[in-house]
């Protein structure tokens, strides 16, 4: 899967941590969406109503956005090795405490103070696989880890559904919430923050971005405004996706869900494909595109998905193009974060944290947008027009953003005969 040229026992390691890494998100993910699978039975024993199940959810938003850029410096000063195992801890701890809750202002509370426990699990990966992968390998790296959003979404209603039939909501939150505390247990007693073996020296980028300068940056800037486009086309599977099926096409519930589960699961797919696409253009001559080509066509097709679904006729059309817009919108992720890690050396997790913070300004904005635009104009088309000009902004970005130089010869493995280190933070 990922090649290095250390000893077989620190390449079996590497295999270790991006496994240790893609379990981690899968838990976070579930973890993330559980309250949504347990809204029904939260609101009778709360008494709380639509809107205020409404501030519950916006409240871990809004954490989880505020925490990226402090998470990703945490990460970078105090390594991934104690910044996951604390914020993992953190997160799970506060979802055993959710089955705690006795009023709304308890639970606003909780699941705030959670979106920020659960900030730290993204900018933390990344810095671990900057650590761990030579610059060769971490775009599938990059890519096995996001998979395990998609799954863990696509697999979290079902897994709620069916241990409400055996527990009340309150125990199955302190459950999960011993999920994510094991997770940090065997972490913390096997992980390391750097290999035994060295790892080769970066190729040098096109230009280097560190926390001061994330906001001033002309790159960052392209790689914010991509990634807020891939965070408000994708997730509208996460929100008015179901809603639009079932009243478009007069699905009954269960219809919808199932049509809506499937672009989560091509979106794994996506990534597994970009990361190794990613990869693949890195190890050759047109290594400079290595991380704009899958950038760019991720949001061609996300486009073309886009407008496709205010054609569609039928509901397996309309599908098939969420699924086409989805996928294309994941393609995006793993060069994303390769990206800045090119950039950012030693201040990975918080330059990559910076990035986070906006793509989840992305998604806050794509959650309101529809209905807005849909009431605006009278017309639910109006929201994926918006969002095909985005994705169509975002190929120009990529364009622009060139994170390592290309060379005449193509490059083999992990073994990159480079000058010079980035960074010396070991």
């Amino acid at each position: 899967m990922l090649s290095t040229s250390g000893p077989q026992a620190t390449d079996r390691k590497r295999h270790g941590v991006v496994f240790a890494l893609f379990v981690l998100s899968l838990i976070t993910y579930i973890d993330r969406v559980c309250i949504a699978a347990a809204t029904r039975p939260i609101a009778t024993d709360l008494q709380l109503s639509d809107s205020a199940m409404g501030l519950v959810f916006s409240a871990f938003a809004l954490g989880y956005a505020l925490a990226q850029i402090p998470s990703g410096w945490f990460a970078d000063k105090a390594g991934p090795r104690m910044a996951l195992a604390v914020v993992v801890g953190l997160w799970s701890v506060l979802t055993a405490l959710t089955g705690a809750a006795w009023s709304l202002l308890s639970m606003v509370a909780i699941r705030f103070l959670f979106g920020i426990g659960e900030a730290g699990a993204f900018p933390g990966s990344a810095r671990a696989i900057r650590n761990w992968l030579p610059q060769s390998n971490r775009g599938l790296a990059s890519g096995i880890l996001f998979s395990g959003t998609r799954l863990g979404t696509a697999v979290a209603f079902p897994l709620l559904a069916w241990m409400l039939t055996f527990w009340h909501w309150r125990a199955t939150f302190v459950i999960l919430g011993g999920l994510g505390l094991i997770w940090v247990f065997f972490w913390t007693i096997w992980f390391r923050d750097h290999p035994a073996e060295p790892l080769p020296p970066d190729a040098v980028p096109a230009r280097t971005v560190g926390l001061a300068q994330v906001f001033r940056s002309k790159p960052m800037a392209f790689a914010m405004t991509q990634y807020f486009a891939g965070n408000f086309t994708f997730f509208i599977c996460l929100s008015w996706m179901l809603p639009y099926l079932t009243r478009q096409f007069s699905l009954t519930s269960s219809q919808g869900a199932g049509y809506a589960m499937i672009p989560l699961v091509f979106g794994a797919t996506s990534q597994w494909f970009a990361g190794w696409l990613v990869d693949r253009i890195y190890r050759t001559r047109f290594r400079s595109w290595s991380r704009r080509l899958p950038g760019m066509l991720g949001f061609a097709l996300a486009a073309a998905g886009v407008l496709g679904v205010t054609r569609s006729a039928s509901p397996e059309m309309a599908v098939f193009f969420f699924t086409v817009a989805t996928f294309g919108a994941d393609m995006t992720i793993s060069p994303s974060w390769v990206f800045c890690a090119d950039i950012a050396g030693k201040d990975t997790g918080s330059v990559s944290g910076s990035m986070n913070m906006i793509g989840n300004f992305g998604s806050f904005v794509s959650a309101n947008a529809f209905p807005y635009l849909e009431g605006l104009t009278g017309d639910a088309s109006a929201y994926f027009v918006v969002a095909a000009i985005l994705n169509l902004l975002s190929i120009f970005c990529w364009f622009k953003m060139r994170s390592v130089e290309g060379g005449n010869q193509p490059v083999h493995g992990a073994g990159l005969p480079q000058p010079q280190e980035l960074d010396r933070d070991r």
